[in-house]
């Protein structure tokens, strides 16, 4: 399989500012091809502002961002970037799958690369009713498709077991380490207790727009869940 674009996610003493607000206050962070992390922290603690630096689409008010080896080059980058937010932001009144082959033309996929996604994460049942007929979490499963369709470098989560039953989230699970063994860089945000020991992923806790602790990952022989 082919090597993908980036070998990490970096920022550099970066702070972010929204008016009077500081959400971010000289944050440096690492995160390595062909693995997860799991960012903690309460509501407002900054979480979802450090993703949308990493994916590029926010810059810092001080410090910076860089790709290896694309270096800070945002416009590059935005191709290798796999997002997953609080909302689906799936086309409603299209099914799943034409959001999907959408999708895959705006990246320069063949159908090909639908059909072998749709198999993997089990969509095939109800990707050709239009989004909004469908749950929560079957949109959620549509969204997934579609930030993974391309293989992505950088797979950016916040908060993606948000209406995923109990095999929904497995999948998720299951798809997250896939991707992370396939050579991604993999950053997720979530709350759910022991979610890093079954992803096999390192925390970094924030607090107040600042990086309180950080853990290892757990062992590699420690069972998946």
């Amino acid at each position: 399989m082919a090597a993908r674009a980036l070998e990490a996610a970096a920022v550099h003493n970066v702070g972010r500012m929204f008016g009077s607000t500081v959400a971010l206050r000289n944050v440096s962070e690492r995160f390595e091809a062909g693995s997860v992390a799991l960012v903690e922290g309460a509501n407002g603690s900054g979480k979802s502002t450090l993703l949308a630096m990493l994916s590029s689409s926010l810059r810092p008010t001080t410090g910076r961002v860089e790709w290896p080896p694309l270096g800070d080059d945002a416009e590059r980058v935005r191709a290798h970037v796999g997002w997953l937010g609080h909302d689906a932001l799936v086309y409603p009144d299209l099914s799943g799958f034409e959001n999907l082959h959408w999708a895959a033309q705006l990246y320069g996929l063949e159908p090909a690369s639908v059909d072998s996604t749709a198999e993997r994460l089990g969509i095939g049942a109800f990707a050709r009713r239009p989004v909004r007929t469908m749950s929560r979490g079957q949109r959620q499963r549509i969204a997934l498709a579609r930030a993974i369709l391309h293989r992505p470098s950088l797979l950016l989560l916040d908060e993606p077991t948000t209406g995923l039953d109990r095999d929904g989230v497995a999948l998720l699970l299951r798809v997250v380490r896939e991707e992370a063994e396939g050579g991604a860089i993999v950053v997720v945000i979530a709350h759910e207790a022991g979610l890093a020991e079954r992803l096999g992923a390192r925390s970094v806790r924030i607090n107040r727009g600042q990086v309180v602790e950080r853990v290892a990952a757990p062992s590699a022989e420690a069972p998946p869940g």
